[in-house]
C-alpha cells in the first residue's frame, strides 16, 4: 500500500490483510462457537450433527493486538501513516508489554511516533508512573478482588440466594469489573510512563455518567472509539436515515460484545446496550461533553444525581448478562431479582467492604477533574498527608488482600 498510489491496489493489500488478521482471530476464538451454534441449531430441526471442534489454546490478548494491527493497515490506507520500514519499532507497536494482554487498544498514529523517538528518563513522569501504578493496585487488589468473592457466591449459587442477595451480587460484580480493568488499564499506563511512554486514556471515571452515550465514552474508551472510527463512521456514523442509525448503532454495538467472547451472552449484552442507546440516538440528546459538572464544584445537583443512578442501575443489569455463564444462566438469575425476596435483607453483606467502595467513589469523585486520577490527586498535598495517603494505600492492599483473582480481560 505504502509504495502504491493506485487505488485498486491499495485496497486489494487493505482487504487481504484485514482478511488474515480477522480470519486467524475466527479460528483461534470462534470456530468452535460457531461449530456448536450450527450444530444445536440443526437439532431443533431434528437433526443430530457431532460438530468438529479445535481444542487449541487462545493465544493471550489476541484480540488486543489483532486491533492492534488493524489500526497499523488501515491508517496507511488512509493515509495517516507512513509504513514502518524497521521490524523492530512495528513489533514493539504491536506487543508493546504493558498493553499486550488488556490493552488499551494503540493506534499507530499515537505509539509509534512515541516509540521511534529517543526518550531521556523523567524522574518526574516516573514517579507519576509509579503513583498511577499503586492506584491501579489499589482498584484490583482491594477493590475487584474482594468484591469477586462476593460476586462469585452469587452468581454461582443463585439458586440459594434471595433477589436482594443476587441484586448485590450485581452490584458487586459491577464493583469488580471497574477495579479489576481499570485497575489494569492504570498499571499499563504507569508501566509505560516510567519508560517515557504516554498510552491511551481508557476510563474517564464512567460510572459518574449521566447518560447511557456519556458512559460508552467513558468507558473502555480504546475500543469505543476504535469501533467509532473504523466501523461506525465508515457505515455513515449518524447520518442518513432514521433506519441506517438504528442499523449501525446494533452493529457496532453487537460487534462489541462479540470481541468480548464467543458466547451468546456477549451478544445480548451488546444488543441490550443498543437498546440503552437508541432513545438518545433518535432524540439527538446524547452529550458530548465530559465534565460531569462545572470544574470546581465539590457537589452534583440533584438532577445529575438521578441522571447518574438511573445510568448507573441500567449498567449493573446489562453486566448481568456479561457476567453469566450462558443466557439460560443470565434469564435464571433476573428472575430470582424480581421475586419477592427482593425486599427483604441481602445475605452476602460485608460491611467493611461497603464502606471501602463507598470511600472510592469518593476518591474518584474528588479525583474526576485529573484525566490520570492518583497520579496527580493530591500531588498539591502537604508533604506529610500527602504521603500518608500513599502508605494508606499500601496498608489498604496488604490487610485486604483476598484470594487471588484473574485480570477479568485476560480472557479476551
Amino acid at each position: 500500500m505504502g509504495s502504491s498510489e493506485i487505488p485498486r491496489v491499495r485496497k486489494f493489500w487493505l482487504v487481504l490483510s484485514i482478511a488474515i488478521n480477522l480470519s486467524l482471530l475466527g479460528v483461534l476464538k470462534y470456530y468452535n462457537f460457531f461449530a456448536e451454534s450450527f450444530a444445536e441449531g440443526l437439532s431443533l430441526l431434528g437433526l443430530s450433527v457431532n460438530p468438529h471442534t479445535l481444542n487449541l489454546v487462545l493465544p493471550v490478548g489476541i484480540s488486543f493486538y489483532t486491533f492492534h494491527g488493524l489500526s497499523y493497515v488501515i491508517d496507511i490506507y488512509k493515509n495517516r501513516i507512513k509504513p514502518e520500514r524497521d521490524l523492530v519499532d512495528y513489533a514493539v507497536f504491536v506487543s508493546f508489554f504493558p498493553l499486550l494482554v488488556a490493552g488499551p487498544i494503540e493506534r499507530a498514529t499515537h505509539l509509534l511516533p512515541q516509540i521511534q523517538k529517543k526518550r531521556v528518563f523523567s524522574y518526574a513522569q516516573a514517579s507519576d508512573g509509579l503513583r498511577q501504578i499503586l492506584w491501579g493496585l489499589f482498584k484490583k487488589i482491594v477493590i475487584a478482588d474482594n468484591c469477586a468473592e462476593l460476586a462469585n457466591l452469587a452468581f454461582n449459587n443463585h439458586e440459594a440466594y434471595g433477589g436482594s442477595t443476587l441484586l448485590l451480587g450485581a452490584f458487586f460484580f459491577a464493583m469488580q469489573i471497574y477495579g479489576d480493568f481499570s485497575g489494569y488499564s492504570d498499571i499499563a499506563l504507569g508501566v509505560a510512563r516510567i519508560m517515557g511512554i504516554e498510552l491511551l486514556r481508557n476510563f474517564s471515571y464512567p460510572y459518574f455518567s449521566r447518560d447511557i452515550a456519556e458512559f460508552w465514552r467513558r468507558w473502555h474508551i480504546s475500543l469505543s472509539s476504535w469501533f467509532r472510527d473504523y466501523v461506525y463512521f465508515p457505515l455513515g456514523g449518524s447520518r442518513g436515515s432514521i433506519w441506517l442509525k438504528v442499523r449501525n448503532t446494533f452493529i457496532i454495538f453487537l460487534l462489541s460484545g462479540f470481541w468480548h467472547g464467543a458466547n451468546w451472552t456477549f451478544l445480548a449484552w451488546g444488543a441490550l446496550n443498543a437498546i440503552y442507546f437508541l432513545p438518545l440516538l433518535l432524540s439527538k440528546s446524547n452529550r458530548e461533553n465530559l465534565d460531569i459538572v462545572a470544574k470546581g464544584r465539590l457537589l452534583p445537583t440533584v438532577s445529575d444525581v438521578v441522571h447518574m443512578l438511573v445510568t448507573f442501575t441500567m449498567t449493573v443489569f446489562a453486566w448481568i448478562l456479561f457476567r453469566a455463564e450462558n443466557i439460560r444462566h443470565a434469564f435464571e438469575y433476573i428472575s430470582e431479582i424480581f421475586s419477592a425476596s427482593l425486599f427483604t435483607a441481602p445475605e452476602l453483606v460485608r460491611k467493611d467492604l461497603l464502606l471501602l467502595i463507598a470511600g472510592f467513589f469518593i476518591l474518584e469523585w474528588l479525583g474526576r477533574e485529573h484525566p490520570y486520577a492518583i497520579a496527580r490527586f493530591g500531588f498539591n498535598w502537604p508533604k506529610p498527608v500527602k504521603w500518608g495517603f500513599y502508605y494508606c494505600l499500601v496498608i489498604a492492599i496488604f490487610v485486604f488482600t483476598g484470594k487471588q483473582q484473574q485480570f477479568i480481560y485476560f480472557q479476551f
